[in-house]
């Protein structure tokens, strides 16, 4: 009897001294570099999350496209591997329509007008929606990477100079018909393949952000970076909903909390940055200019018409109080 009490208490320090058991794992990646401030805001939301939840929710972060293109993790994670990415939320409207407005042209005017509306019930209902109809779970949809300005090999001062311009967008029907209705060729191409693509003349040109310019060195292939920040790509950070659902419901709450304050984070060293960076496009050799913005508004004016829009429209104005 001695023996096999000694033998509990020993099993009972072994198991007091065991290691926590991580409660899931989740992979996250994004096709940006790691010094980009959505690199910067995904390591910064690693550490708080294992922290917060004292391991029980462990995260891997994967930069430079190493898990594929944004398409590519979406797939992954629809289909149930523990994934997850920062995307544009306009790749996700294919499920569930309503979340196209977050990239409609010309509609948000700055960063803390998105990420109002982000957190508002219609938005949240949508996000909700999300799950249930692709099997997708949006953490928080306040990761902004900044204004997308056009990169070309000609100036260009009005949507005509863009006719027969073979530019790369994302491949969502919002961005698509944007582009097209500034007057170029939309051409959806993988994030990865831009670079060469420009360089070799597959693309006449392309559009992104600042620290994306940067990130990706499109300034050694294009000649012009004109001013339009036609749209504010505001994003979101989304996981397979089946590796969700095997975290508890309190670190569910922890972790959607900390996803929106690192989305916060990685918003302000956006906007700290994106000067910086088109400070150093330029510094290049790279022609950086303003623009009449007046002509591009009324080329884009009809999109929402298009994609049966305006009743979102609508309910970002209600939120904003315009």
């Amino acid at each position: 009897m001695r023996s096999l009490g000694l033998c509990a208490a020993v099993m009972t320090m072994c198991a007091g001294s065991a290691p926590a058991v991580a409660e899931t794992m989740l992979r996250i990646g994004t096709v940006l570099a790691p010094m980009d401030p959505m690199g910067q805001g995904l390591e910064k939301f690693k550490a708080e999350v294992e922290a917060a939840t004292k391991g029980e929710v462990r995260i891997e972060v994967f930069h430079n496209s190493q898990l594929g293109d944004t398409t590519e993790m979406i797939d992954q994670a629809r289909a149930g591997a523990n994934v997850g990415t920062v995307t544009d939320v306009a790749r996700l409207s294919s499920f569930v329509p309503s979340l196209a407005i977050m990239s409609a042209p010309f509609l948000f005017d700055t960063y803390e007008q998105a990420d109002t509306f982000a957190l508002s019930a219609d938005y949240l209902a949508w996000g909700d929606a999300l799950k249930e109809k692709s099997g997708l779970m949006m953490l928080a949809s306040n990761w902004y990477q900044g204004p997308r300005h056009l990169l070309t090999q000609k100036p260009v001062s009005t949507p005509a100079d863009l006719a027969g311009v073979r530019m790369r967008t994302i491949g969502a029907p919002v961005w698509i018909e944007t582009i097209r209705a500034m007057g170029a060729e939309p051409t959806p191409m993988a994030w990865g393949e831009v670079y060469s693509a420009l360089q070799l003349g597959a693309l006449d040109a392309a559009e992104a952000q600042p620290t994306a310019i940067t990130g990706a060195k499109l300034y050694e292939v294009v000649k012009n970076v004109t001013k339009t920040g036609h749209i504010q790509l505001v994003t979101a950070l989304v996981v397979s909903a089946e590796a969700w659902d095997q975290i508890s419901p309190e670190n569910q709450a922890i972790v959607r909390d900390l996803a929106v304050e690192s989305g916060r984070y990685a918003s302000r060293l956006t906007i700290e940055l994106g000067e910086k960076s088109l400070a150093d496009v330029a510094a290049s050799g790279v022609s950086v200019s303003d623009v009449d913005l007046a002509p591009f508004k009324s080329a884009v004016a009809g999109v929402y018409d298009m994609l049966n829009l305006n009743a979102e429209v609508a309910s970002v104005n209600k939120v904003l109080g315009r």
